[in-house]
């Protein structure tokens, strides 16, 4: 009798892990790249190294030398042939920016090695404002151009004004869930310049559109108790909340003369290491230059609250791992699972990602 059994077709766009492929993630600040320096970072729970050359090019390799292992990260840049590249510590091996090995120094004049046939991952990196993004194919071997474009926030300063960031002990999908989740505001986060206990709860009632790979909060005034807003913008002020896949949350709040946009990115580390990082921009508000050295911190203790609150989850995750979701403060991170199906789907089937969310008022006391 003939097998007529099928092998299940491949699953793409994302990692046993559950981390979303073909997508860019924040790799780090442009201020930590410094010329002619690199370093080692973890991403989807593989080693990357990031780094700048003297002539200010940003590129991102497997941080693996295929030769004998070693972390190219520990070595220096060097040039080579007009171009620069990282030479490994171990035996000197030299690769570009482009992945190819330029350089294998034990190779004698009669040799017939040919060193451009080894190669390290290269990982494509998109730099702007202020941030270096890094895009994680499905296929480590295929050298195709990104599925989707870098992620655009839209018009930004040069530079950010700040950044801040974090470390959470939680997979990628608890963090996500965990940053955008409305009602936990008034009980994790109730400093007095953000949001006093005196407040109360109130009744919140939000329009929410599909976005693109997301979702919006549809142009808004600001909750009253937002004390901070007022005091930096005055009057007339309103707000936009997006999200995007695979873990890009910004906020815009402006008014006629000024605009400030705070970009939350959750890069997952590892399967319970999440890397928070929160870039603030803005433009024509200069009480927001003087709040720096109180907003910083203060961004600093919200962030950590959040993490305080996800170890303490961890407790109860280490003896059950149901959740318990209810609509409508639940909502988004039902959302945020379907997208991510659809993600997976779309890059299984060769199709376009089609947004399964649609237009929806959302309910909450908070």
């Amino acid at each position: 009798m003939a097998d007529t059994q099928t092998s299940p077709a491949p699953r793409l766009g994302i990692t046993d892990d559950g981390y979303l492929t073909d997508c860019w993630y924040l790799a780090a600040p442009s201020s930590e790249l410094k010329p002619g320096k690199q370093h080692r970072i973890m991403m989807l729970g593989e080693p990357v190294v990031v780094g700048r050359t003297p002539a200010g090019e940003a590129f991102a390799l497997r941080d693996i030398c295929p030769h004998r292992l070693v972390p190219l990260s520990a070595g220096k840049q060097l040039e080579t042939d007009g171009e620069w590249t990282l030479q490994c510590p171990y035996h000197g091996w030299r690769f570009g920016t482009d992945g190819g090995c330029k350089l294998m120094p034990s190779l004698t004049d009669d040799s017939t090695y040919d060193p451009s046939k080894v190669k390290v991952r290269r990982y494509p990196v998109h730099e702007a404002n202020g941030a270096v993004f890094i895009y994680i194919a499905h296929n480590p071997r295929v050298d195709a151009p990104p599925a989707v474009p870098p992620p655009d926030f839209g018009p930004l300063p040069d530079k950010p004004g700040f950044v801040i960031h974090d470390v959470f002990n939680a997979h990628m999908d608890d963090a996500v869930v965990g940053l955008m989740d409305p009602a936990h505001v008034p009980f994790v986060h109730n400093q007095w310049w953000w949001r006093p206990p005196s407040v109360g709860l109130k009744l919140k009632e939000k329009q929410f559109v599909p976005a693109l790979r997301g979702w919006a909060i549809d142009r808004h005034r600001p909750s009253s108790n937002s004390l901070l807003y007022r005091w930096v913008f005055g009057g007339n002020v309103e707000t936009e909340i997006i999200f995007q896949l695979p873990g890009f949350r910004w906020e815009i709040v402006s008014n006629e003369t000024a605009r400030l946009l705070t970009l939350t990115c959750l890069t997952p580390e590892g399967p319970k290491r999440t890397r928070i990082t929160q870039f603030t921009w803005w433009t024509g508000a200069p009480l927001l230059r003087l709040a720096v050295p109180i907003a910083k911190p203060a961004g600093r203790k919200f962030l950590r609250q959040d993490g305080d609150m996800v170890d303490l989850q961890n407790q109860g995750m280490a003896h059950q791992k149901a959740m318990l979701w209810i609509d409508d403060i639940d909502v988004q991170a039902k959302w945020y699972q379907r997208l991510k199906r659809e993600w997976v789907e779309a890059r299984s089937e060769g199709r376009d990602f089609a947004n399964p969310i649609e237009p929806r008022v959302l309910k909450w006391m908070s």
